[in-house]
């Protein structure tokens, strides 16, 4: 396949990975007393969020905290794991999916909260819960080509007032279980934040190197899931299976290629639920004891699920592991990164 569908990168590394978890846990078990008159009314049963999601709970803002309060933290964090004063930094991705306003970006007060300088370019990028990947992609051209030498990309994801609002649509007498089960997905959902620095591999040694990787888009199934402020409607069978379909090929795309990632020492995938990472360790035969799970603690935390999971890894990562970062967003997108610990 021709275009864009391999990347590679030059000098390009990770240089610090950080995550913020929201303050407040809520419990599926949370969950199903505020669905209580619905699912009596229904005849569903309690802990399918716990059964079949795999979630136990998830995590909330507190009180006079938000979403980009939680990406300022992470991003000072990775700053000073990275060694990278804010002064340095020219580029700032903020690719979190949840956002107050249509316009300023999120990315703005990210980059007024954490003193960056007038110089570094600032903007949002949107893709469902790829967009950290893409982030770091894009970053990553940018300083392989010398226009910029060292990157910030955030996301800070809150998911209390779309599952609030869904509450109180489920438990309308006039609800269905259709209802129940299109709007399932968003209370897997989660809140927290993550940040990661990235710049130029030659400058840093001891530095984990991004080496490229595969994307793949099927476009055709961008109605499988679409949200939005008052609520996220899923056809949760046709994601997975579309989902899968398209992973499968990207992972032989890339071994079409020059990549080689059966032996893999982690595999940090998106986090969704039980049946979607047993679904993609069977499709493309990963070990599974190399594949952190996070979902039931965190939930489903859009973009920053997969980088909070890496922050989590890398306490116990050593150099010269092999990681391979796999996430799948709506629309449908997916990508694979490998970098080299």
């Amino acid at each position: 396949m021709t275009g864009n569908a391999t990347f590679r990168h030059d000098n390009t590394a990770l240089l610090a990975v950080s995550s913020v978890e929201a303050p407040v846990a809520v419990s599926s078990e949370d969950f199903d007393e505020r669905l209580e008159p619905s699912l009596k009314r229904l005849r569903l049963s309690r802990k399918l969020l716990e059964r079949v999601a795999g979630v136990r709970e998830r995590r909330w803002w507190s009180p006079g905290s938000s979403f980009d309060d939680g990406a300022i933290e992470a991003g000072a964090k990775a700053m000073a794991e990275a060694g990278v004063e804010p002064g340095q930094i020219g580029l700032l991705i903020n690719t979190s999916v949840t956002r107050r306003n249509l316009e300023p970006s999120v990315a703005v007060k990210i980059h007024h909260g954490l003193g960056l300088p007038s110089s570094a370019m600032n903007f949002d990028l949107a893709n469902a819960c790829l967009g950290f990947v893409n982030g770091i992609t894009l970053a990553a051209n940018m300083i392989d080509s010398g226009q910029i030498k060292y990157a910030l990309i955030v996301a800070g994801e809150d998911a209390q007032p779309t599952q609030e609002t869904t509450f109180q649509r489920l438990n309308r007498p006039d609800s269905t279980r259709e209802d129940y089960l299109r709007e399932f997905a968003t209370l897997t959902l989660g809140s927290g934040a993550a940040a990661a620095v990235i710049g130029p591999a030659d400058q840093h040694p001891g530095s984990h190197r991004i080496l490229g990787g595969v994307s793949r888009a099927g476009t055709e199934h961008h109605e499988l899931c679409v949200g939005g402020h008052s609520g996220m409607y899923t056809d949760t069978k046709g994601l997975l299976d579309n989902g899968l379909e398209l992973v499968v090929s990207a992972w032989h795309e890339a071994h079409g290629n020059g990549w080689d990632w059966r032996s893999m020492d982690r595999y940090v995938t998106h986090q969704v639920s039980t049946s979607y990472t047993n679904a993609i360790i069977k499709a493309v035969s990963l070990v599974r004891d190399r594949v952190p799970i996070t979902f039931p603690k965190w939930g489903n935390v859009g973009p920053a699920s997969l980088p909070m999971t890496l922050a989590q890894e890398a306490q116990t990562l050593h150099r010269g592991d092999r990681v391979l970062c796999m996430g799948v967003g709506s629309g449908l997108n997916t990508t694979m990164m490998e970098i080299a610990w």
